[in-house]
C-alpha cells in the first residue's frame, strides 16, 4: 500500500502540494513513484514560469518512460529543487521530502478541488 501523508492535497494524476502561506511545494506521490519505477531524470520547470492548475508543469523520466507532471494549482514558479538534477532517484527514496518545485499560488480557491489524504487513499484503492 502506498504511503499517503496527511496535511497535503493530492490530484487524480498523483501530484501533491504542501501549502505554506501562499507558497505551494509540489511533488509526486509515493503511489506515482512506485508506478513509474526507478526515476532517472527530472526536467525542472524554470523559475519565473507561470503554471496553470492542471497544466504541464515538468517531466519526470523513469526506466519505464517519460511522465508529464501537472500543476495542482496556478501560480509562478519561485523555487526549484536543484538537488534532483544530480539525484533524481531521491524521489523514489523520499517522494514527500523530494519536492520538485515551489510556486507562489495565485488562486488559493483552486486547492478546494484537490483531494485530502483520506479521499486520495480511497482514490488510489479504486485504481488497483
Amino acid at each position: 500500500m502506498a504511503d499517503i501523508r496527511d496535511g497535503l492535497k493530492y490530484t487524480k494524476e498523483h501530484e501533491w502540494i504542501r501549502v505554506e502561506g501562499n507558497k505551494g511545494y509540489i511533488g509526486i506521490s509515493d503511489y506515482a513513484q512506485h508506478a513509474m519505477g526507478d526515476i532517472v531524470f527530472v526536467e525542472l520547470p524554470e523559475v519565473g514560469a507561470s503554471v496553470s492548475a492542471g497544466g504541464d508543469f515538468c517531466v519526470v523520466e523513469s526506466v519505464k518512460g517519460a511522465n508529464d507532471i501537472y500543476a495542482p494549482a496556478s501560480g509562478e514558479v519561485v523555487e526549484v529543487n536543484e538537488a534532483l538534477e544530480d539525484s533524481p532517484e531521491a524521489i523514489n527514496e523520499d517522494p514527500y521530502g523530494s519536492w520538485i518545485a515551489a510556486i507562489e499560488i495565485s488562486d488559493a480557491s483552486e486547492l478546494d478541488a484537490l483531494m485530502d489524504a483520506e479521499s486520495y487513499r480511497s482514490f488510489c484503492d479504486s485504481q488497483e
